[in-house]
């Protein structure tokens, strides 16, 4: 018993953390009691109504008693029903909200090893989950308590024969109904993990739809997928022959001990040691008794639910903090960056930068070359403070960057990608995320920044302007027309360090020259670092940093590492030849 204790613990703890609204959820259990007692009063006053039937004697009272009973047992029910849904509803909203904002303030490391899908179906399905409990199944335990014990102590009082004999009932319920339960439970389980697999699988699919169809792996996406559904329908199926099993099974219980009521009932009525209404009383009270057990099932299984979805709920939560939440605020301006004998591995034991170092002066153009896989792309990572260096020290101005608040530290850093992420919605919308002014920014500014970055022509060209749809991920915007709106969304920022990872890579040469032109201007007295795949595009660059399988073979510039690095000189020589 006390384990059982000890494994809700987190349970309770994670809907107290919510701060429920505890008005709502008393007022709503309370009217739900006050419909049980109504209820308990209907088989009372049927009797009395039963025992003194004839047509003459018909008691107005009596019968506007009854009338009254089952209207304010409908009213108080719809206000029950309505304050524990709010409850609910309530409970799961700051769940979600608490869930959300953890997420987006976990280290990019959590969702490297976390399905995108898996953790949406922990935000939206567990927590759903937690409000069923709260919403429908909590209460309809509580109340079916009082419908029990009310029932059997007015039954005791009117007739403690008959109400024994009804008693068999009930431990032959439980001892049937519970072990289906645990069943139930283990089933449900099963259930929420595979939708949450299922979702994880169809969420990445429909992300990546044009891979897919590039692919033509719609059969092998397909099969997939069928292989999830009839996962599920593997556990709907477990589920609805647990269904099949209770409902049949209560309805021969219930058969057989009205059976045995009507008997024995009979026999009493027959003999006058009974009336006839009490007689019906029981069959009623029967009911009262019967069909809560129904429930604890249903509750006890929601629960063992519930506590499985708290458990994933709280895993999610318990995830530290991306850090550097809190920090030093810094104005980067005209500062130098020191990358001091970085060293970094994703796992243990698989380096991928071993002992980096550098030093880029305000206002210079470092660029890093080298093989795929080299490390490149990983000390960007660093750099933007994604993941943190296993050993060594980036700074800036001599402060580790470590120490400064992420959100001072990442606001002054403009980065453009080869592939420049879009999110679904208007051009207006993508030129100011993540701006907290970005309603007092003036279209005028907007048109500025566009004209600056060679992306004016284009969206006027549009019949809505900055407010066209580019769609999810930028789909209806060209290559290059994503990275020029990329550039003015960085002019936009005005960034003191600019991070590109060979932002013209992707692109067609007519593109490409536009491109390179906004970014030579957005370049423009800036600290800037760049990840170059094409040589032709860092000859001028202060500093080149050659990377070989995680380290630093050689840093100078075009000329010098031509003269002094092998490689470096190969590589010059395979792709400026022309």
């Amino acid at each position: 018993m006390e384990k059982q204790k000890t494994d809700f613990k987190p349970f309770i703890s994670l809907l107290l953390s919510t701060n429920i609204p505890k008005a709502a959820l008393l007022a709503g259990l309370t009217a739900s009691i006050m419909t049980t007692l109504a209820g308990l009063v209907v088989p009372l006053l049927t009797k009395n109504l039963v025992d003194g039937f004839s047509v003459g004697s018909l008691s107005v009272p009596l019968i506007f008693g009854i009338g009254a009973a089952f209207i304010i047992q409908a009213v108080i029910s719809g206000i029950s029903i309505y304050l524990l849904s709010y409850t609910g509803q309530k409970v799961v909203a700051r769940l979600r909200e608490r869930m959300w904002s953890k997420l987006l303030r976990l280290p990019v490391g959590f969702f490297d090893k976390q399905s995108t899908g898996e953790t949406v179906s922990r935000v939206i399905n567990d927590t759903s989950i937690v409000r069923d409990l709260i919403t429908n199944h909590f209460s309809n335990f509580i109340t079916g308590i009082i419908s029990i014990i009310g029932a059997i102590a007015i039954l005791l009082v009117m007739d403690w024969k008959m109400t024994l004999l009804m008693l068999v009932s009930v431990p032959l319920t439980f001892a049937i109904m519970f072990p289906l339960g645990r069943k139930m439970a283990a089933i449900s389980r099963g259930l929420q993990n595979e939708t949450a697999t299922f979702t994880g699988h169809i969420t990445q699919t429909l992300g990546e739809i044009r891979l897919m169809k590039a692919s033509t792996a719609e059969q092998i996406e397909e099969l997939k997928g069928t292989g999830g559904i009839q996962s599920l329908l593997g556990y709907g199926l477990k589920e609805a022959r647990i269904f099949a099993l209770i409902g049949p099974i209560m309805y021969l219980v219930v058969m057989v001990v009205i059976v045995m009521i009507i008997a024995y009932g009979g026999l009493r009525v027959a003999n006058g040691t009974m009336s006839t209404g009490s007689l019906i009383a029981f069959l009623l009270y029967l009911f009262q008794i019967i069909m809560p057990i129904t429930s604890f099932v249903m509750f006890f299984t929601q629960l063992q639910k519930a506590k499985g979805a708290t458990e994933r709920i709280i895993t999610i939560l318990e995830e530290p903090l991306e850090e550097g939440q809190q920090g030093i605020e810094l104005d980067i301006s005209n500062l130098p960056v020191e990358i001091d004998n970085v060293s970094f591995s994703y796992a243990e034991g698989e380096s991928v930068l071993e002992g980096v170092s550098v030093t880029a002066e305000p206002g210079q153009m470092i660029a890093f070359a080298g093989p795929s896989g080299a490390g490149k792309t990983t000390l960007f990572a660093l750099l933007e403070r994604y993941y943190e260096p296993t050993s060594g020290e980036i700074r800036i101005g001599g402060t580790p960057i470590s120490e400064l608040a992420l959100a001072s530290w990442r606001s002054q850093i403009g980065y453009v990608s080869q592939e420049s992420a879009m999110m679904a919605g208007t051009i207006r919308e993508n030129l100011t995320y993540g701006l907290a002014d970005k309603g007092s920014i003036e279209d005028e500014r907007l048109w500025e920044v566009a004209r600056m970055a060679y992306a004016d022509e284009f969206i006027q060209a549009f019949p809505k302007g900055l407010d066209t749809e580019v769609g999810e991920r930028g789909v209806k915007l060209s290559g290059g027309q994503r990275q020029r709106i990329a550039i003015a969304r960085a002019f936009l920022r005005d960034p003191k360090i600019l991070m590109m990872d060979e932002a013209t890579a992707s692109l067609d040469s007519q593109s490409e020259s536009i491109v390179q032109q906004a970014l030579t201007r957005l370049m423009e007295g800036r600290t800037t670092f760049v990840i170059a795949h094409r040589l032709s595009t860092i000859v001028n660059a202060d500093k080149i940093v050659f990377f070989e399988k995680g380290k630093v073979t050689g840093i100078g510039t075009h000329t010098e590492l031509t003269k002094s690095h092998p490689l470096y000189r190969e590589f010059a020589e395979q792709q400026l030849a022309n």
